[in-house]
């Protein structure tokens, strides 16, 4: 990776996109190396463990580098990209003013190559300016290291100070005078020479007693390197939305005691209301299907159980009641299962909620579901139904207490007014943690889905 160094190149970093992120992948460049860039304008696109994100530059410029390339994980805080805010013009070196002539010249240490260990008294990093005259007269040693010439030169005490201290930091030198440790008899394995805390304890350790020889064992026979065959294998990374939805459920499934109840139901009505909801005018150009009637009952149904609607606080032994639904809607992307949520649902009118519900599916479906759209959700829904799948026994989402699953709306045989005649059904299930929720509960709040979606004038009746 380039660094720079003029004072005109502004280093961008990759910052936390989401609340405590560690790490994001670079999908997408959308600038290189001499292209104008203004504040504002969108360079990259990332994906953290919650969404896929484009990242504005916060000032004009010149890009002068591209740190990593596409499909690269970085941490945040590092710099992913170099911007020249002058315009591409490199600031010039500032010129060194010319000795005066009657004055002997001052001897220059030596610039090191590199960086140089930062300990107090053995010099900094490399530096492109003149490191300013010490008070009292200057010692020239030729062939001195830099580190004896800073002692000589007013660190130091005189002469004495020729031979070369051991370089050590000032808590390693203190260890070592309480251990009675002399630093120029150890050994150095720190970078650049350093002698490290593990040395000092090492040198004042007692010497080992020798230890009885014993035979070798055979050696065993090298462990089989894992291969697999490219034409009939194909290995997917684990990263991104997917590496975070696995620890998410996983953490769920076995933190959280799960219970799953199951309701088949009769939505012969619900389904003709949709219909004729797509035929008013105050529905016209949304988005109106059956989910939007089974979400619109699940709101109703917490409303008349309020407490399902809660989360579980472990470090305080709590129940925290939520007053307000941020309602959950599980949508499959290419980069792996998200959970957007509507935030308020339950202020919002039917025309609101299909209007939110249409805008949160489209966003996920571009990959443009923002991390802020992920989080703070207290209940979910999963259809499953949209797949031609009947049931299932939903996880529930990390601090949420419960989840409901749809399954597919078939015509099925089915006793009605004391006939068997072909009616829509579905088979709804009920996923709920059973630290905060009891069966009673839990069973109120599924019965009264159930009993909207099979009578839909309850919406007005209940709500």
């Amino acid at each position: 990776m380039t660094t720079m160094t003029e004072a005109s190149v502004r280093e961008f970093k990759m910052p936390d996109v989401g609340e405590g992120l560690t790490e994001a992948e670079i999908l997408k460049w959308y600038v290189q190396p001499g292209d104008t860039v203004t504040d504002g304008q969108v360079v990259c696109e990332v994906e953290t463990a919650k969404a896929a994100v484009e990242l504005p530059i916060p000032y004009d410029g010149v890009v002068r580098a591209l740190h990593f390339p596409e499909g690269t994980t970085v941490d945040v805080g590092t710099s992913i990209i170099a911007v020249d805010v002058s315009g591409g013009t490199a600031a010039p070196a500032p010129a060194e003013a010319a000795p005066a002539p009657a004055a002997a010249p001052e001897p220059e240490e030596e610039k090191p190559q590199g960086r140089q260990p930062v300990l107090v008294g053995y010099g900094v990093a490399a530096s492109s300016t003149k490191r300013r005259p010490r008070k009292g007269p200057t010692v020239a040693v030729p062939e001195a290291s830099a580190a004896v010439q800073s002692e000589l030169n007013g660190h130091g005490h005189g002469p004495a100070a020729v031979k070369e201290r051991p370089l050590a930091k000032p808590p390693v030198r203190k260890l070592a005078k309480d251990l009675g440790v002399d630093l120029a008899t150890v050994t150095p394995t720190g970078r650049d020479g350093v002698i490290t805390r593990e040395d000092v304890h090492a040198a004042a350790a007692p010497p080992k007693a020798p230890e009885p020889v014993v035979a070798a064992p055979a050696p065993a026979a090298p462990a089989p390197v894992a291969t697999y065959d490219g034409a009939r294998e194909t290995r997917i990374p684990v990263k991104g939305v997917r590496k975070a939805t696995a620890a998410a459920m996983v953490g769920s499934a076995f933190t959280a005691p799960h219970v799953t109840e199951f309701v088949t139901v009769d939505v012969t009505r619900t389904v003709k209301l949709v219909e004729e909801l797509k035929q008013d005018k105050d529905m016209q150009g949304l988005r109106v299907n059956p989910l939007l009637l089974i979400a619109k009952a699940l709101l109703v149904a917490i409303k008349r159980n309020p407490d399902i609607n809660a989360s579980w606080d472990e470090a305080n032994q709590e129940i925290v009641v939520k007053h307000y639904v941020n309602l959950g809607i599980a949508a499959a992307t290419p980069r792996g299962l998200i959970v957007p949520n509507i935030k308020d649902a339950h202020d919002k009118t039917l025309p609101q909620l299909a209007g939110s519900l249409g805008e949160l599916v489209s966003t996920a479906r571009e990959g443009k579901t923002s991390p802020a759209a992920m989080q703070g959700g207290t209940m979910t829904i999963t259809n499953v139904g949209v797949f031609g799948v009947d049931t299932g026994t939903p996880i529930l989402n990390p601090g949420e207490s419960a989840i409901l699953a749809v399954g597919a709306i078939k015509l099925q045989p089915w006793v009605h007014k004391g006939k068997v005649k072909p009616r829509q059904v579905t088979t709804l299930a009920l996923s709920f943690d059973h630290r905060l929720v009891d069966g009673e509960l839990g069973s109120r709040v599924l019965a009264d889905v159930a009993a909207i979606l099979e009578q839909p004038k309850r919406l007005i009746t209940w709500a």
